[in-house]
């Protein structure tokens, strides 16, 4: 079973920074990809941000120049620096890996963090 831990949550001020981590653990033989994506209340989850295991990089519009998504795959960890945040990202941010393979040849599988609660309000 792999799990996936988010970390770093929390309330800012308009144009402050904040740094997500996510750490998946268990099992893992590989991950293809991993990435953020945050659901804002009556809204539909969106995509933030996403990063391959070789290091290619796909942001949203309204995140591109503010947010930069890094990876450390010998932790398979995956984050999140936010920058010049804006209230409109706040948010509940998930953490994401996709095609997480346990062996070599099993079946690839995706996974999703908990969520963590990002404020950004004065």
């Amino acid at each position: 079973q792999v799990q996936l831990v988010e970390s770093g949550r929390g309330l800012v001020q308009p144009g402050g920074s904040l740094r997500l981590s996510c750490a998946a653990s268990g099992t893992i033989f590989s991950i293809d990809a991993m990435g953020w994506y945050r659901q804002a209340p009556g809204k539909e989850r969106e995509l933030v941000a996403t990063i391959t295991s070789g290091g290619t990089t796909y942001y949203a519009d309204s995140v591109k120049g503010r947010f930069t998504i890094s990876r450390d795959n010998a932790r398979n960890t995956v984050y999140l620096q936010m920058n010049s945040l804006k209230p409109e990202d706040t948010a509940v941010y998930y953490c994401n890996a996709a095609r997480v393979l346990t062996t070599p040849r099993a079946r690839g599988n995706d996974y999703w963090g908990q969520g963590t609660q990002v404020t950004v309000s004065s």
